[in-house]
């Protein structure tokens, strides 16, 4: 069932479902899922090119939240969670499924969706890609990173991206209200229940360091914890390589 409140809008080509929300997103009345078809320009984080070959899916929840940005910017752990539930609900079990910090969806322990947050003027978009039919090649990814995968190889089911949007659309409503009315410690404790590597040895790197260690937990703010021979280390942003 669509969720109440949430507009829906299905294109058959955009440049990037991101660039369009946030073109849109000064004349919404309220919360809006643009699903693109067809996605000629998308990127992933750190303006990588996200690859989106006819069938899988990209979209972009863009609303205009009323938190300061550091509350804000938890809605990554938020769409997490609803692209996991998701995922199993059209799979019908949750096995397999894993969510990596920051913004990724593991299924058999390679790389099924990502997200993408990009803000401004009041508005912030939340964009979404999930390999429905197929993933890129490994040479299409950057050297140590989780291998793609697509949910039709590893699940071995064949959805439609409006079908998946149907799905996804429904998880984020019940999630956002849970996010909404009793704050990050819910969502938190949810995100971590199905984190990828949780108190096993990982690397977080960014483009001035790296930094290895045990992953101990994600903090209140949404931070890494990393435990490292010196002490814990908290992290806001970074690549994570397992």
């Amino acid at each position: 069932m669509w969720p109440e409140g949430y507009g829906r809008r299905v294109l058959r080509e955009v440049d990037s479902t991101n660039a369009e929300a946030a073109r849109i997103a000064g004349d919404l009345a309220g919360p809006e899922w643009i699903l693109g078809l067809r996605q000629t320009s998308g990127r992933g984080r750190r303006g990588r090119a996200w690859v989106m070959p006819e069938g899988n899916f990209a979209a972009t929840l863009v609303m205009r939240p009323a938190e300061a940005p550091p509350v804000v910017a938890l809605r990554s752990f938020v769409a997490s969670l609803a692209l996991g539930d998701a995922l199993a609900a059209i799979g019908g079990t949750e096995a397999g499924l894993a969510l990596k910090w920051p913004n990724d969806v593991l299924l058999n322990g390679g790389k099924v969706a990502g997200i993408l947050l990009e803000g401004g003027a009041g508005h912030l978009c939340i964009g979404i890609g999930v390999n429905l039919i197929s993933a890129p090649e490994a040479g299409q990814v950057e050297a140590g990173a989780v291998r793609p995968v697509s949910v039709l190889e590893e699940l071995g089911v064949r959805v439609t991206p409006e079908a998946f949007l149907d799905r996804l659309a429904e998880a984020y409503a019940a999630r956002e209200q849970a996010f909404v009315t009793y704050g990050f410690v819910p969502i938190r404790e949810a995100w971590l229940a199905r984190a990828a590597r949780l108190g096993e040895v990982i690397t977080a790197r960014t483009a001035r360091e790296e930094t290895v260690g045990t992953f101990e937990t994600v903090d209140a703010a949404g931070n890494l914890v990393i435990k490292t021979p010196e002490g814990p280390r908290a992290i806001a942003a970074a690549d994570v390589y397992f």
